[in-house]
């Protein structure tokens, strides 16, 4: 039997915001991006989005050429208020992480504004590219 409290635990159909990182053969290694920790900048996401947001790795997301991707997906609510995913490429400053951990917090994709900065990372991603996330 579980000790977590009802209300540490995240409400029956209540579904957070997503915040995919992706750290496959581009995104990951730092003979693509040497002057980031990687793995530094996916623990702040995880530290700063605990209970907030859901932080997932995957191995690729198949836009290479914009390393470091990440990719905010809507909270259910968020959807329901017209938010969709919001690609973010060549997201090598360690400011960044910040900035996509307040807007996330705020509600995200739908329900927040993003902060002004993220417009210099934002990019539309192929068709094929945005179904296979979504699968």
């Amino acid at each position: 039997m579980s000790r977590r409290s009802k209300q540490a635990a995240p409400l029956p159909g209540a579904a957070r915001p997503a915040v995919t990182v992706c750290r496959g053969c581009c995104c990951g290694p730092a003979a693509k991006v040497p002057r980031l920790d990687h793995e530094a900048q996916l623990a702040d996401l995880r530290t700063s989005l605990a209970g907030v947001a859901m932080v997932r790795r995957v191995d690729c997301l198949d836009a290479c050429e914009r390393a470091n991707v990440i990719v905010i997906q809507p909270s259910a609510e968020g959807r329901r208020a017209g938010g969709r995913p919001i690609w973010l490429g060549q997201v090598n400053d360690p400011g960044a992480v910040a900035e996509i951990s307040a807007w996330v917090t705020n509600g995200g994709p739908g329900l927040a504004d993003p902060p002004d900065i993220l417009g210099l990372y934002t990019f539309s991603p192929s068709r094929r590219v945005r179904h296979e996330l979504d699968d």
